[in-house]
């Protein structure tokens, strides 16, 4: 253990995540202090750090003390009440200047109100989104970090070192912005995560009814997918997860897992702030709604007796199919990231954020669970045209989806003729021609608002604001 009493770092809060971290800023050369309630995560740590630029202290003060100044102190324990103890403990142990950054999963306006209640003091605040799971914390994570602009130059540094770097060598870190900016960016991450995971599972759903596909042929086609357009962390993973075997059943282990879904809570934050802002993001609400359904699982083995549904059919030609299917899933995904970006876009227009889609779009090229092949074709969209309203109307992207689009509505229709649940996929599909339709049935609905409550609607033909006694 070094006996060094300036330490580049403390990091409150040893669980997997902080450990791992820990352990990524030391092997960049930052020596660190640990602290964690648990002693018996000290002790883990301690065990685990041996003969390395690491020291565990017994308490807050300890690992204050033990900072060089100016002190820079990551904080890595759940999101909520904890992060407001851990801040109510170390704001009378710091000074003006000293940094702390918040990596854990808040909510952005939780950032924005701790911001809000350091003013004065000259205590610098961050609050930073981490992704990529225990191995990205251990070998580059994603960061996003957001918060006070003073902070960015004197943490860029470290937190750049520690992250992962992109095929050109950038690393997946840059500011986001201020306030809440950095936990924002993270939120949509997540948000664009669940619905990316939603309609890979629906893929997977539709190879076992529509073609009755094992999961180790399933494996092979996600393999095989994830050397294309649709390479990414989430389909290489899958095809991992396909191929794997329960030892004491010899089963495929997919298939001997209870088919309900947690969530901590991300995703609903995504859908609650879209509909704040009035932002249509259904496709990522829908894969939130399928976690809240697949939680009945009670109820949907009753239901399973009692409703009913089409008659199966025989199983129809993969040679057809899949290629269908791939090219559906790659347009439900492109819908996805665009309404992530539409709700970012409206985000910077609410607070002034400054955002910029391109260095977003940069971050997550690596290191975060949403890495994908697609993330260097929004990059380099949002570089070209930093303004354009939606990816969908992104030259390339219109391309992709004028090709995919067809086959996107054949795997929905097939889902609908056969009873197979895709909620992700017809989400996508319905906000696509939504937003490529010049006219909605919104005339009619605007007519009924006026109807009962004279809420007044404009007319097409001039300007103004009209109402109609509409019963005589």
């Amino acid at each position: 253990m070094s006996n060094t009493t300036s330490q580049n770092l403390g990091l409150i809060g040893l669980g997997v995540m902080g450990e791992n971290l820990a352990l990524n800023f030391e092997s960049h050369g930052f020596s660190v202090c640990g602290f964690d309630l648990d002693s018996d995560k000290r002790l883990q740590f301690s065990y685990r750090t041996q003969g390395l630029q690491t020291r565990c202290a017994d308490s807050l003060s300890e690992l204050v003390a033990s900072l060089q100044m100016p002190r820079r102190i990551l904080i890595m324990v759940p999101a909520g009440l904890a992060v407001d103890t851990v801040l109510q403990q170390l704001r009378p142990l710091l000074s003006a200047g000293d940094i702390v950054i918040d990596g854990g999963n808040s909510l952005y306006s939780d950032t924005a109100r701790r911001m809000a209640a350091l003013e004065g003091t000259g205590i610098l605040y961050v609050g930073s989104g981490v992704s990529g799971g225990e191995e990205g914390a251990l070998r580059g994570p994603a960061l996003m970090p957001g918060g006070s602009p003073e902070a960015w130059p004197l943490v860029a540094p470290m937190l750049q070192a520690i992250s992962a770097k992109a095929d050109d060598g950038q690393p997946c870190c840059d500011w986001m912005g201020s306030g809440g900016a950095g936990h924002f960016v993270k939120m949509v991450h997540n948000g664009i995560e669940y619905a990316d995971m939603q309609m890979i599972c629906e893929a997977y759903w539709l190879m076992h009814h529509l073609l009755g596909l094992s999961p180790q042929q399933m494996s092979e086609v996600f393999r095989d997918w994830n050397q294309g357009e649709l390479s990414s962390y989430l389909i290489g993973i899958t095809a991992d997860i396909l191929a794997t075997q329960d030892p004491e059943s010899e089963e495929a282990l997919v298939n001997m897992i209870l088919d309900t879904a947690e969530q901590k809570g991300t995703g609903k934050w995504t859908s609650q702030v879209a509909l704040d802002l009035g932002v249509t993001a259904p496709t990522i609400a829908d894969a939130v709604f399928a976690r809240t359904v697949s939680s009945l699982k009670t109820e949907r083995v009753a239901a399973s007796q009692v409703l009913t549904g089409p008659k199966k059919q025989p199983h129809a030609d993969a040679a057809i199919l899949l290629p269908k299917i791939r090219q559906g899933l790659l347009a439900a995904k492109i819908c996805a990231y665009a309404q992530g970006f539409a709700l970012l876009r409206a985000a910077d227009r609410e607070y002034g954020w400054s955002l910029s889609y391109e260095r977003i779009a940069k971050v997550w090229r690596a290191g975060c669970i949403i890495r994908a092949q697609l993330l260097e074709d929004i990059r380099r969209a949002f570089d070209a045209a930093p303004d354009i309203p939606n990816l969908l109307v992104d030259s390339h992207f219109a391309h992709l989806m004028h090709d995919a689009q067809q086959s996107l509505r054949e795997v929905v229709a097939q889902a609908a003729l056969q009873g197979v649940p895709a909620p992700a996929f017809m989400s996508a599909l319905s906000y696509y021609d939504a937003y490529r339709s010049a006219r909605l049935p919104a005339n009619l609905l605007q007519a009924q608002r006026d109807y009962f409550g004279a809420h007044t609607y404009q007319r097409i033909d001039r300007e103004g604001k009209f109402h109609t006694r509409w019963t005589r």
